[in-house]
C-alpha cells in the first residue's frame, strides 16, 4: 500500500511510511561487518564506517539508502573506554523497516560528544525483506543481546544502558524481561515505545477479528510490524506478569500526537518503578510525532537527561508544528 490508496489523513501517512519503510530498501552490504546474530529467519550486523551527523529523519533515511551499512556518527568504536562520569556504554536499537543510521544519526553523535561510548546494531533483517527491523522480535532480541555481550567484553563495562526507538524499545525490553538482560542493563529508555502496541487507527483490531487476516498482513508487511499490534503474542509475553523486572530503571518518552501508537497512552509502562514522560506535558507547544521524535532537539536532550539526570537538563522548550517531518519522509520513501 502506498499514498495513492484510498486511505486519508494521518492514516494514509502511517500506512505509506510503514509499507515503504523509513529508510527505503537496505540490502545486506559488505559495509555491515561482522554479521554477529544469526537467528531463524533474520540476521543482524554491526554497521561501519560512521556517516555524517543528520538533523532530519528524511535526510538520514536518504543517506542510509545511498550508503548501506553506514553507522551513525560517534558509534561502534570498540576501542572506546567508558569514563568515570559515564561508566556504562549506551546501546541503541532502531525501529521497524529501518537501521541504526536512519534512526540515530542525531542521538548517537550527541551522546558521544557528551562522553558516552555509544554502540548501534542493525538487527532483524528478515528473509525476503528489504530492510532491517522486519524479523521476529524474539529473534531480534536475541541478536541485540549478543551485541550487548560483545560491547561489554570490548569495553570492560559491567552493565550498559539502552535506548530503543519504536520497535527497538520492545526489542531491547524483550531482551531485558525475557532473555536475562536485566543482569547487564541498568537503564532502559523507550522513545515512542509500542509498549502495549497500536491499533493503527482501528486497522489492527479489525484485522485481528477477521479469520486469516493476520497471516495475510504478515505477507504484505512484516512479522515485526504485526507483532506491534495491540494484543499481540509478543507484547503479551513481554508484559506478563508485569512489564518491568527488578533491577532495571525504565523510562518511556512518548507523544500525545503519535501517528502510529494509538491510543498514545499505550506507550507508557505500568510496572513498579517505571517513569513515563509525555512531550506535551513537559513542553505543550511541541507537537512532534512518532517519526520526528528521534530528530527533535527537545526529545534528544530529554533522552540524554534521562540517561544522566544529574548532569544534563531536559532541554529548551520550543514550538514544533503538528506533522513536522512527515511530508519529507513520505516523499523520500516513495522516490
Amino acid at each position: 500500500m502506498g499514498v495513492g490508496r484510498s486511505w486519508s489523513g494521518v492514516g494514509a501517512c502511517v500506512v505509506a511510511l510503514l509499507t515503504a519503510g523509513v529508510a527505503g530498501a537496505q540490502p545486506l552490504s559488505s559495509g555491515d561487518s561482522p554479521i554477529i546474530g544469526l537467528g531463524e529467519g533474520s540476521v543482524s550486523s554491526v554497521p561501519a564506517p560512521e556517516g555524517p551527523v543528520a538533523t532530519g529523519h528524511a535526510d538520514a533515511a536518504e543517506y542510509a539508502e545511498n550508503n548501506p551499512g553506514i553507522a551513525p556518527a560517534g558509534s561502534n568504536d570498540f576501542s572506546c573506554t567508558p569514563s568515570a562520569e559515564h561508566p556504562r556504554p549506551v546501546v541503541l536499537a532502531h525501529g521497524t523497516d529501518s537501521n541504526a543510521y536512519s534512526d540515530f544519526a542525531a542521538l548517537s553523535p550527541l551522546l558521544a560528544a557528551s562522553g558516552w561510548c555509544v554502540f548501534a546494531l542493525n538487527y532483524g533483517f528478515a528473509d525476503g525483506a528489504e530492510d532491517y527491523g522486519t524479523g521476529d522480535i524474539r529473534v531480534s532480541a536475541g541478536q541485540f543481546g549478543a551485541f550487548v555481550t560483545e560491547v561489554l567484553e570490548a569495553t570492560g563495562a559491567e552493565k550498559v544502558d539502552v535506548v530503543g526507538y519504536s520497535q527497538g524499545a520492545t526489542v531491547a525490553r524483550y531482551f531485558i524481561n525475557e532473555l536475562g538482560g536485566a543482569d547487564v542493563v541498568d537503564r532502559w529508555v523507550g522513545l515512542a515505545s509500542p509498549s502495549y502496541g497500536g491499533t493503527f487507527y482501528g486497522l489492527g483490531a479489525a484485522l485481528a477479528a477477521l479469520p486469516g487476516a493476520i497471516d495475510l498482513v504478515e505477507g504484505e508487511f512484516s512479522v515485526a510490524l504485526v507483532q506491534q499490534v495491540e494484543g499481540s503474542d509478543v507484547l503479551t509475553e513481554v508484559n506478563t506478569p508485569t512489564d518491568t523486572v527488578p533491577g532495571v530503571r525504565y523510562t518511556t518518552i512518548g507523544t500525545n500526537v503519535d501517528e502510529v501508537i494509538q491510543p498514545a497512552g499505550n506507550v507508557a509502562l505500568r510496572g513498579e518503578g517505571a517513569g513515563n514522560h509525555v512531550i506535551q506535558e513537559l513542553c505543550p507547544q511541541n507537537l512532534t510525532g512518532h517519526f520526528n521524535m528521534v530528530y527533535d532537539p527537545f526529545v534528544l536532550q530529554l533522552a540524554r537527561h534521562t540517561l544522566d539526570p544529574e548532569r544534563y537538563a531536559p532541554g529548551d522548550c520550543n514550538p514544533v508544528a503538528l506533522g513536522t517531518g512527515i511530508p519529507e519522509l513520505i516523499l523520500q520513501s516513495n522516490t
